[in-house]
Protein backbone atom coordinates (compact mmCIF):
# COMPACT_ATOMS: atom_id res chain seq x y z
CA UNK A 1 0.00 0.00 0.00
CA UNK A 2 1.18 3.53 -0.69
CA UNK A 3 1.46 6.35 1.82
CA UNK A 4 -1.60 8.42 2.67
CA UNK A 5 -2.06 11.48 0.52
CA UNK A 6 0.14 14.23 1.82
CA UNK A 7 2.04 11.93 4.22
CA UNK A 8 5.77 12.25 4.61
CA UNK A 9 7.43 9.69 2.25
CA UNK A 10 9.43 8.23 5.15
CA UNK A 11 6.56 8.14 7.65
CA UNK A 12 6.15 4.99 9.70
CA UNK A 13 3.23 2.98 8.20
CA UNK A 14 1.64 2.39 11.63
CA UNK A 15 2.31 5.53 13.64
CA UNK A 16 2.47 8.02 10.75
CA UNK A 17 5.58 9.47 12.41
CA UNK A 18 8.50 10.41 10.21
CA UNK A 19 11.98 8.96 10.41
CA UNK A 20 12.72 8.70 14.17
CA UNK A 21 16.01 10.47 13.56
CA UNK A 22 13.80 13.55 13.31
CA UNK A 23 11.81 14.42 16.42
CA UNK A 24 8.10 14.11 15.65
CA UNK A 25 6.33 17.45 15.86
CA UNK A 26 3.62 18.11 18.40
CA UNK A 27 0.78 17.63 15.90
CA UNK A 28 2.11 14.16 15.05
CA UNK A 29 2.34 13.23 18.72
CA UNK A 30 -1.19 14.52 19.39
CA UNK A 31 -2.49 12.56 16.39
CA UNK A 32 -0.93 9.34 17.68
CA UNK A 33 -2.46 9.95 21.13
CA UNK A 34 -5.89 10.41 19.55
CA UNK A 35 -5.47 7.18 17.56
CA UNK A 36 -4.51 5.29 20.70
CA UNK A 37 -7.58 6.59 22.54
CA UNK A 38 -9.81 5.63 19.62
CA UNK A 39 -8.41 2.11 19.38
CA UNK A 40 -8.75 1.57 23.13
CA UNK A 41 -12.32 2.86 23.17
CA UNK A 42 -13.36 0.69 20.22
CA UNK A 43 -11.54 -2.54 21.02
CA UNK A 44 -9.98 -2.35 24.47
CA UNK A 45 -6.34 -2.18 25.44
CA UNK A 46 -5.41 -5.28 23.41
CA UNK A 47 -6.46 -3.54 20.19
CA UNK A 48 -4.17 -0.60 20.92
CA UNK A 49 -1.07 -2.53 22.07
CA UNK A 50 0.42 -2.94 18.53
CA UNK A 51 0.34 0.84 18.08
CA UNK A 52 1.82 1.30 21.57
CA UNK A 53 4.73 -0.95 20.59
CA UNK A 54 5.27 1.02 17.39
CA UNK A 55 5.20 4.32 19.27
CA UNK A 56 7.74 3.06 21.80
CA UNK A 57 10.04 2.10 18.91
CA UNK A 58 9.51 5.26 16.87
CA UNK A 59 9.37 7.92 19.61
CA UNK A 60 12.52 7.66 21.79
CA UNK A 61 11.17 10.43 24.03
CA UNK A 62 8.37 8.09 25.14
CA UNK A 63 10.90 5.93 26.98
CA UNK A 64 13.72 8.40 27.68
CA UNK A 65 14.52 9.26 31.30
CA UNK A 66 12.21 12.19 32.11
CA UNK A 67 15.09 14.24 33.55
CA UNK A 68 16.85 14.06 30.18
CA UNK A 69 13.88 15.90 28.61
CA UNK A 70 13.84 18.79 31.08
CA UNK A 71 14.92 21.24 28.39
CA UNK A 72 12.37 20.11 25.82
CA UNK A 73 9.93 22.97 26.50
CA UNK A 74 6.70 22.91 28.46
CA UNK A 75 4.41 22.34 25.46
CA UNK A 76 6.37 19.31 24.30
CA UNK A 77 6.60 17.90 27.81
CA UNK A 78 2.83 18.27 28.26
CA UNK A 79 2.11 16.43 24.99
CA UNK A 80 4.57 13.67 25.90
CA UNK A 81 3.04 13.39 29.39
CA UNK A 82 -0.42 12.91 27.88
CA UNK A 83 0.91 10.33 25.41
CA UNK A 84 2.57 8.37 28.23
CA UNK A 85 -0.57 8.60 30.39
CA UNK A 86 -2.65 7.11 27.57
CA UNK A 87 -0.05 4.37 26.97
CA UNK A 88 -0.07 3.57 30.70
CA UNK A 89 -3.85 3.22 30.68
CA UNK A 90 -3.78 0.96 27.60
CA UNK A 91 -1.08 -1.28 29.06
CA UNK A 92 -3.15 -1.61 32.24
CA UNK A 93 -6.30 -2.52 30.35
CA UNK A 94 -4.31 -4.99 28.25
CA UNK A 95 -2.99 -6.75 31.36
CA UNK A 96 0.63 -5.57 31.28
CA UNK A 97 0.63 -4.30 34.85
CA UNK A 98 4.34 -3.75 35.51
CA UNK A 99 4.82 -1.88 32.24
CA UNK A 100 1.70 0.17 32.94
CA UNK A 101 2.95 1.23 36.37
CA UNK A 102 6.33 2.24 34.91
CA UNK A 103 4.65 4.27 32.15
CA UNK A 104 2.42 5.95 34.73
CA UNK A 105 5.54 6.96 36.68
CA UNK A 106 7.04 8.39 33.47
CA UNK A 107 3.85 10.32 32.64
CA UNK A 108 3.71 11.71 36.17
CA UNK A 109 7.34 12.83 36.07
CA UNK A 110 6.87 14.55 32.70
CA UNK A 111 3.68 16.26 33.87
CA UNK A 112 5.41 17.52 36.99
CA UNK A 113 8.36 18.81 34.94
CA UNK A 114 6.07 21.07 32.93
CA UNK A 115 3.58 21.88 35.70
CA UNK A 116 0.65 20.05 34.04
CA UNK A 117 -1.24 19.28 37.22
CA UNK A 118 -4.32 17.86 35.45
CA UNK A 119 -2.42 15.19 33.55
CA UNK A 120 -0.54 14.44 36.78
CA UNK A 121 -3.84 13.96 38.62
CA UNK A 122 -5.32 11.78 35.89
CA UNK A 123 -2.19 9.61 35.92
CA UNK A 124 -2.40 9.22 39.70
CA UNK A 125 -6.08 8.28 39.45
CA UNK A 126 -5.22 5.67 36.79
CA UNK A 127 -2.40 4.32 38.92
CA UNK A 128 -4.71 4.12 41.94
CA UNK A 129 -7.04 1.88 39.94
CA UNK A 130 -4.09 -0.23 38.77
CA UNK A 131 -2.78 -0.61 42.31
CA UNK A 132 -6.21 -1.66 43.57
CA UNK A 133 -6.53 -4.13 40.69
CA UNK A 134 -3.22 -5.73 41.62
CA UNK A 135 -4.20 -6.12 45.28
CA UNK A 136 -2.49 -3.09 46.82
CA UNK A 137 -5.29 -1.03 48.40
CA UNK A 138 -3.02 0.98 50.72
CA UNK A 139 -0.89 2.10 47.77
CA UNK A 140 -4.09 2.84 45.84
CA UNK A 141 -5.26 5.09 48.68
CA UNK A 142 -1.90 6.88 48.71
CA UNK A 143 -2.11 7.54 44.96
CA UNK A 144 -5.65 8.90 45.37
CA UNK A 145 -4.47 11.16 48.21
CA UNK A 146 -1.72 12.56 45.97
CA UNK A 147 -4.32 13.20 43.27
CA UNK A 148 -6.48 15.06 45.78
CA UNK A 149 -3.68 17.46 46.70
CA UNK A 150 -3.90 20.33 49.18
CA UNK A 151 -6.51 22.52 47.44
CA UNK A 152 -10.22 21.96 46.72
CA UNK A 153 -10.86 20.18 43.42
CA UNK A 154 -13.59 20.80 40.82
CA UNK A 155 -16.55 18.44 41.27
CA UNK A 156 -15.88 15.75 38.65
CA UNK A 157 -12.23 15.34 39.63
CA UNK A 158 -13.13 15.27 43.32
CA UNK A 159 -15.77 12.62 42.56
CA UNK A 160 -13.15 10.46 40.82
CA UNK A 161 -10.85 10.69 43.83
CA UNK A 162 -13.71 9.56 46.08
CA UNK A 163 -14.49 6.64 43.76
CA UNK A 164 -10.87 5.44 43.91
CA UNK A 165 -10.94 5.77 47.71
CA UNK A 166 -14.21 3.84 47.92
CA UNK A 167 -12.76 0.88 46.00
CA UNK A 168 -9.60 0.80 48.08
CA UNK A 169 -11.37 1.07 51.44
CA UNK A 170 -13.80 -1.68 50.41
CA UNK A 171 -10.83 -3.90 49.58
CA UNK A 172 -9.45 -3.26 53.06
CA UNK A 173 -12.63 -4.66 54.62
CA UNK A 174 -14.55 -1.49 55.48
CA UNK A 175 -18.31 -1.67 54.96
CA UNK A 176 -19.81 1.72 55.82
CA UNK A 177 -17.01 3.98 54.60
CA UNK A 178 -17.10 2.85 50.92
CA UNK A 179 -20.83 3.58 50.74
CA UNK A 180 -20.31 7.00 52.35
CA UNK A 181 -17.53 7.84 49.88
CA UNK A 182 -19.73 6.85 46.94
CA UNK A 183 -22.62 8.92 48.31
CA UNK A 184 -20.31 11.93 48.39
CA UNK A 185 -19.20 11.16 44.82
CA UNK A 186 -22.87 11.04 43.77
CA UNK A 187 -23.48 14.43 45.33
CA UNK A 188 -20.50 16.00 43.56
CA UNK A 189 -21.58 14.46 40.26
CA UNK A 190 -24.98 16.11 40.60
CA UNK A 191 -23.20 19.47 40.86
CA UNK A 192 -22.39 19.06 37.16
CA UNK A 193 -19.23 19.85 35.25
CA UNK A 194 -17.68 23.14 36.28
CA UNK A 195 -15.52 25.40 34.15
CA UNK A 196 -12.59 24.32 36.30
CA UNK A 197 -12.92 20.61 35.45
CA UNK A 198 -10.27 19.42 32.96
CA UNK A 199 -11.24 18.23 29.49
CA UNK A 200 -10.71 14.57 30.37
CA UNK A 201 -13.41 14.65 33.07
CA UNK A 202 -16.05 14.06 30.35
CA UNK A 203 -15.88 10.28 30.70
CA UNK A 204 -17.33 10.31 34.23
CA UNK A 205 -20.93 10.24 33.08
CA UNK A 206 -23.99 8.80 34.79
CA UNK A 207 -23.48 5.26 33.45
CA UNK A 208 -19.85 5.22 34.59
CA UNK A 209 -20.80 6.43 38.06
CA UNK A 210 -23.63 3.88 38.27
CA UNK A 211 -21.20 1.11 37.36
CA UNK A 212 -18.77 2.10 40.09
CA UNK A 213 -21.59 2.34 42.63
CA UNK A 214 -22.55 -1.22 41.78
CA UNK A 215 -18.95 -2.45 41.75
CA UNK A 216 -18.21 -0.95 45.18
CA UNK A 217 -21.44 -2.46 46.53
CA UNK A 218 -20.34 -5.85 45.19
CA UNK A 219 -16.96 -5.46 46.89
CA UNK A 220 -18.73 -5.23 50.27
CA UNK A 221 -21.04 -8.11 49.24
CA UNK A 222 -24.17 -5.96 49.15
CA UNK A 223 -25.42 -7.91 46.15
CA UNK A 224 -29.04 -6.76 46.40
CA UNK A 225 -27.79 -3.24 45.70
CA UNK A 226 -24.96 -4.20 43.34
CA UNK A 227 -26.91 -6.28 40.82
CA UNK A 228 -29.44 -3.67 39.61
CA UNK A 229 -26.76 -0.97 39.46
CA UNK A 230 -24.36 -3.10 37.44
CA UNK A 231 -27.18 -4.23 35.18
CA UNK A 232 -28.00 -0.58 34.42
CA UNK A 233 -24.34 0.19 33.75
CA UNK A 234 -23.74 -2.86 31.54
CA UNK A 235 -22.60 -2.55 27.99
CA UNK A 236 -24.98 -1.32 25.32
CA UNK A 237 -24.30 -1.18 21.55
CA UNK A 238 -21.88 1.62 20.76
CA UNK A 239 -20.51 1.90 24.30
CA UNK A 240 -16.75 2.24 24.76
CA UNK A 241 -15.02 -1.09 25.27
CA UNK A 242 -14.08 -0.43 28.89
CA UNK A 243 -17.74 -0.65 29.92
CA UNK A 244 -17.64 -4.43 29.36
CA UNK A 245 -15.98 -4.48 32.78
CA UNK A 246 -19.28 -3.65 34.49
CA UNK A 247 -20.94 -6.63 32.79
CA UNK A 248 -18.14 -8.86 34.08
CA UNK A 249 -18.73 -7.57 37.61
CA UNK A 250 -22.46 -8.11 37.14
CA UNK A 251 -21.76 -11.79 36.52
CA UNK A 252 -19.65 -11.94 39.68
CA UNK A 253 -22.41 -10.23 41.69
CA UNK A 254 -25.09 -12.59 40.34
CA UNK A 255 -23.04 -15.60 41.36
CA UNK A 256 -22.32 -14.04 44.75
CA UNK A 257 -26.05 -13.59 45.24
CA UNK A 258 -26.78 -17.15 44.13
CA UNK A 259 -28.91 -15.86 41.24
CA UNK A 260 -28.03 -18.93 39.19
CA UNK A 261 -30.58 -18.62 36.39
CA UNK A 262 -29.66 -14.99 35.74
CA UNK A 263 -25.96 -15.89 35.84
CA UNK A 264 -26.42 -18.72 33.33
CA UNK A 265 -28.39 -16.44 31.00
CA UNK A 266 -25.70 -13.77 31.19
CA UNK A 267 -23.00 -16.32 30.32
CA UNK A 268 -25.08 -17.47 27.36
CA UNK A 269 -25.14 -13.87 26.17
CA UNK A 270 -21.47 -13.15 26.89
CA UNK A 271 -19.67 -16.29 25.79
CA UNK A 272 -20.26 -15.98 22.02
CA UNK A 273 -18.74 -12.48 22.17
CA UNK A 274 -16.02 -13.21 24.72
CA UNK A 275 -13.20 -13.88 22.25
CA UNK A 276 -13.52 -10.31 20.94
CA UNK A 277 -13.21 -8.64 24.36
CA UNK A 278 -9.96 -6.69 24.20
CA UNK A 279 -9.83 -5.68 27.87
CA UNK A 280 -7.71 -8.03 29.99
CA UNK A 281 -9.27 -6.48 33.11
CA UNK A 282 -12.63 -7.70 31.87
CA UNK A 283 -11.47 -11.15 30.81
CA UNK A 284 -9.57 -11.62 34.09
CA UNK A 285 -12.78 -10.90 36.01
CA UNK A 286 -14.81 -13.28 33.85
CA UNK A 287 -12.16 -15.99 34.13
CA UNK A 288 -12.01 -15.60 37.91
CA UNK A 289 -15.79 -15.86 38.24
CA UNK A 290 -15.92 -18.94 36.01
CA UNK A 291 -13.22 -20.67 38.05
CA UNK A 292 -14.99 -19.86 41.31
CA UNK A 293 -18.16 -21.40 39.89
CA UNK A 294 -16.25 -24.58 39.10
CA UNK A 295 -14.00 -24.84 42.14
CA UNK A 296 -15.38 -22.49 44.81
CA UNK A 297 -16.73 -23.57 48.20
CA UNK A 298 -20.36 -22.79 47.25
CA UNK A 299 -21.27 -25.42 44.70
CA UNK A 300 -23.19 -23.94 41.81
CA UNK A 301 -25.87 -26.03 40.07
CA UNK A 302 -24.67 -28.28 37.25
CA UNK A 303 -26.13 -26.15 34.48
CA UNK A 304 -24.23 -23.10 35.82
CA UNK A 305 -20.99 -25.09 36.02
CA UNK A 306 -21.53 -26.14 32.40
CA UNK A 307 -21.97 -22.47 31.50
CA UNK A 308 -18.73 -21.65 33.34
CA UNK A 309 -16.84 -24.24 31.27
CA UNK A 310 -18.32 -22.71 28.10
CA UNK A 311 -17.20 -19.26 29.21
CA UNK A 312 -13.65 -20.39 30.01
CA UNK A 313 -13.38 -22.03 26.60
CA UNK A 314 -14.63 -18.84 24.92
CA UNK A 315 -12.31 -16.31 26.57
CA UNK A 316 -9.16 -15.09 24.79
CA UNK A 317 -5.83 -16.31 26.22
CA UNK A 318 -4.18 -14.44 29.07
CA UNK A 319 -1.80 -11.77 27.69
CA UNK A 320 1.92 -12.53 27.91
CA UNK A 321 4.88 -10.19 28.13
Amino acid sequence: MGTHAGAHPHAHPVTGIRDPRDRPDLDALRAVTRRLIGLDSAGGGAAAVPLVRAVVREVPEATAAPASLAGAGSDRLAVLAELCEVIGWILFDAGHHGAAHRMNARALALAELCGDRWTARLTLLNDSMLLAHTGRPLAALAAAARARGPRPLPPRVAALVLIREAHATAMRGARREPADLMARADSLFLDGVSRYDPAWAWWLDERELTGHRGWVAARVRDFDRAVPLLRRAGTAPGDPSYRHLFTAHLLAALTGAGAWTDAEQLVADLAPRAAAIGSARTTESLRGTARRLLHGPDRAPGYVRDAAVFLLESLPPTPAG
